[in-house]
């Protein structure tokens, strides 16, 4: 092979033909994407935008907080960004109507959630209803109805995700954050770790989970949760996944629980060893949900876990509620 293929691409073959004379008189190379090289470069590039990001101040925290409990608030699937309209989907939704009810439902949530010492944020995919300027999903081509501009979009998205860091800072010690990969922002929910993780560079109390594989877990004592969209790995596939993973944490685990999104309403089935949760949406019902027949209520909730009893109480507020 004289040419090698561009940085980013994998070599699946090579074919080569041959004169009378027997040398070579041509030569087809076949590649592919390399998907493992291509996130490599997607997450150097992130990393080289978010560089010149300041860093905010570190705050204190005022008060006594509970360590035998871990409050966990999975953000069921923002969709920040989408653009509704009441004539057709039954409710206006846009950039400023989603800022301002995302504010005030976890400013409530956090209210009427334990002190306790520790708490994890789980934004479970799609906070970003889009994931370039064309407004089309990259795996299945989806036209998407939009709010503004892709980067009026951006500004809000974090604006929404450093509001609720911050009320949860008024109520835990520490707070970690992780952000599944939907399949609406497949790079924005990368992207928007690694921002986040120079934004709080200088606070302590902010633990940035930045890794890029698809699922996520944390450990409390003898509770196991992982983080995972839900597509394109289904619920009953998760138990195993949790066990293959972390074989290690699953044995010294008793209470074991998955997160998920992307279908947009609540559902609960324990497997053998292991809890899978889907989570509702605050946001309202695009033209694509309203059209599908899709009906599911708006509400987020706060799970709190005991280290060595699993979940003890979990609190709702109902979108109505704000």
């Amino acid at each position: 092979m004289t040419h090698t293929v561009p940085d980013g691409y994998l070599v699946k073959g090579v074919s080569t033909y041959y004169n009378k004379d027997g040398k070579a008189a041509g030569q087809w190379v076949k590649s592919s994407i390399d998907s493992e090289r291509q996130l490599e470069i997607m997450r150097e590039a992130i990393e080289t935008l978010c560089a010149d990001i300041k860093p905010i101040e570190p705050v204190e925290f005022v008060g006594d907080y509970i360590e035998d409990l871990m409050t966990v608030y999975p953000i069921g699937d923002p969709h920040i960004g989408m653009r509704a309209w009441h004539e057709e989907c039954g409710e206006d939704w846009d950039l400023n109507n989603a800022e301002d009810k995302f504010n005030r439902v976890f400013h409530r949530l956090v209210n009427s959630s334990p002190s306790t010492k520790e708490a994890v944020i789980i934004n479970l995919g799609d906070l970003f209803h889009a994931d370039n300027m064309a407004g089309v999903t990259e795996r299945s081509g989806h036209h998407l109805d939009l709010d503004g501009r892709y980067p009026k979009m951006i500004s809000v998205g974090v604006r929404v995700i450093r509001q609720i860091i911050h009320h949860a800072l008024t109520n835990h010690e520490t707070v970690r954050i992780i952000n599944a990969i939907g399949n609406h922002d497949d790079t924005g929910a990368m992207w928007l770790s690694i921002a986040l993780e120079h934004i709080y560079e200088k606070e302590p109390r902010v633990i940035i989970d930045a890794s890029p594989p698809p699922v996520h877990y944390v450990r409390f004592g003898i509770v196991w949760i992982g983080a995972h969209h839900g597509d394109p790995c289904k619920a009953e596939k998760l138990p195993l996944v949790m066990a293959t993973d972390r074989a290690k944490d699953w044995g010294e685990t008793e209470y074991r629980y998955w997160a998920t999104g992307h279908i947009h309403h609540d559902t609960l089935k324990e497997y053998p060893g292991v809890k899978v949760e889907s989570f509702r949406t605050i946001a309202a019902k695009d033209a694509y949900a309203t059209w599908n027949g899709y009906r599911s209520g708006q509400d987020s909730k706060a799970i709190v876990y005991h280290k060595d009893f699993g979940e003890v109480e979990r609190h709702t507020v109902n979108l109505r509620m704000v």
